[in-house]
């Protein structure tokens, strides 16, 4: 069973043409409503590749018996949930312009609750975007942890970030979180590696590179027409996660991870092109070949 610890969110998604300067203004040209929040998205993912999940999260009162939680029931996510009656569940309005660039405004809400919430003991966890300091005491907690800073990174204090990266066996990030932890650390990226039993770092349209054992490996991203980058890195994870528990090496779970970020990206929405087990392995024939055996089971 993996747990995914993290915020469920409405995402609102609109399309500019460029990102505007300071105190300026530009016109949006496009604007769709979708089911978000980083360990949601994570969550879905997994269930849709088949593997067991339950989802740790803080909603509002406006979440239950609503089409996102049916949504959720449906792909079969188990929901370990603090529900908080006078709060929203969060909301995310994000903005991307032509060159695929994005900004985010994050609503917290009903993730408020993470701060005094009690951090449960969990076997395999991955941490997603949360409250820092509830972050931190489920990876002590926990046996197992993977972990993502997300766009939550600029909240975590130096000390925080020691705490959670020194209980992490995975890190996981992108080349702009990768600068920002080694900001806050003060630190340099190879130490940063050295600190974790594995690190994958993700780069966008470049691809990913996994480092494990004192070994680097690039994985290419898989070239697909490009629709929406929201949610790629969410799919990776979830494609990664999943293959990972089933036994496959790392590399393999990364190609795995390239592989369910290109279903995503080809539609608007991080929940709205989930790529299953089947059709995973087939488009990752056509660009990785053959899937190798996997190793018994880790979890």
């Amino acid at each position: 069973m993996i747990h995914i610890v993290g915020h469920t969110a409405i995402d609102h998604i609109s399309h500019v043409h460029h990102l505007p300067e300071r105190n300026a203004s530009t016109h949006i040209t496009d604007r769709r409503i979708f089911f978000g929040g980083g360990a949601a998205n994570i969550t879905a993912g997994i269930a849709r590749l088949g593997e067991p999940c339950t989802l740790v999260s803080c909603v509002g009162r406006d979440f239950a018996g609503c089409e996102y939680d049916c949504w959720l029931n449906n792909l079969g996510v188990l929901q370990q949930f603090f529900v908080i009656p006078d709060a929203n569940t969060p909301t995310a309005f994000m903005f991307t312009d032509d060159e695929g660039d994005q900004v985010t405004f994050f609503e917290w809400g009903a993730s408020k609750a993470f701060a005094s919430a009690d951090a449960p003991y969990l076997p395999f966890v991955h941490m997603a975007t949360a409250d820092p300091e509830f972050n931190c005491r489920v990876a002590e907690r926990s046996e197992f942890t993977s972990f993502d800073p997300g766009q939550d990174v600029f909240w975590y204090t130096k000390e925080q970030l020691e705490s959670i990266i020194s209980n992490t066996d995975i890190l996981f990030a992108n080349q702009h979180e990768v600068l920002a932890m080694c900001s806050t650390l003060g630190t340099r990226k190879e130490d940063l590696i050295g600190q974790v039993g594995m690190a994958i770092f993700t780069m966008s349209g470049e691809g990913s590179t996994l480092y494990s054992q004192g070994t680097e490996h690039v994985i290419p991203a898989v070239p697909v027409k490009l629709v929406d980058p929201t949610g790629a890195g969410d799919a990776y994870r979830a494609g990664f996660l999943t293959a990972y528990v089933r036994g496959y090496s790392p590399l393999i779970c990364c190609k795995i991870g390239a592989v369910t970020a290109s279903f995503v990206v080809e539609h608007a929405g991080c929940q709205t092109h989930l790529a299953g087990w089947e059709s995973m392995q087939t488009r990752y024939r056509q660009h990785f070949g053959e899937i190798s055996t996997p190793q018994e089971r880790r979890f």
